[in-house]
């Protein structure tokens, strides 16, 4: 399968060679180096390619990369990013990719394909939340972080222990107010 491709500089419609699409074998989401000078990787919903085969103008361009979809024939028809980097290694990224197969082709700033290479984009998986049966009666504590659960005559006991605490409590306040009582 070929196609041509047309990038648009400064007004003037500059001609692309006819270019092969390199279709990468292996596991989806994953891009093998492509002979052709570029090669794509994706991470969930990213595609980046990186190359070192464009070189820096003296303006500074690099040139640009596409992301083509299915139906898409040519360059201007794909997302098109600016390559970035430095003059050994130049880049470019898409964020916000949906599941699918792709088509990155890269133009050098002079007019020259760095190459064209296909990814699949493979879809990004999302945790589920399941809810948790909670204890009926709460969390227990106890001494020692031992939990046990105590019956209504433990209660009741416990409250008359506390009722005579208090009592004694308040008797005994009372005795040290009145110095001249016995």
């Amino acid at each position: 399968m070929r196609m041509t491709q047309t990038l648009v500089r400064s007004g003037q419609a500059v001609a692309v060679a006819a270019l092969p699409l390199a279709l990468t074998a292996g596991m989806p989401g994953m891009a093998a180096a492509a002979a052709t000078g570029i090669n794509v990787t994706t991470s969930g919903g990213t595609v980046q390619v990186t190359t070192t085969a464009c070189v820096t103008r003296s303006n500074g361009s690099m040139g640009n990369a596409s992301l083509l979809s299915s139906g898409q024939a040519n360059f201007a028809q794909g997302r098109q990013v600016t390559l970035s980097g430095t003059s050994g290694t130049q880049s470019a990224a898409w964020s916000s990719v949906t599941s699918g197969t792709y088509t990155v082709i890269v133009v050098c700033a002079d007019g020259t394909t760095a190459g064209t290479q296909s990814v699949t984009v493979s879809p990004v998986s999302t945790p589920t939340i399941s809810a948790t049966a909670s204890p009926s009666r709460g969390v227990m504590g106890g001494m020692g972080s031992t939990s046990q659960d105590y019956g209504t005559v433990t209660y009741a006991a416990g409250g008359v222990l506390v009722a005579a605490g208090v009592g004694a409590t308040v008797w005994v306040l009372r005795r040290r107010s009145k110095p001249n009582r016995l």
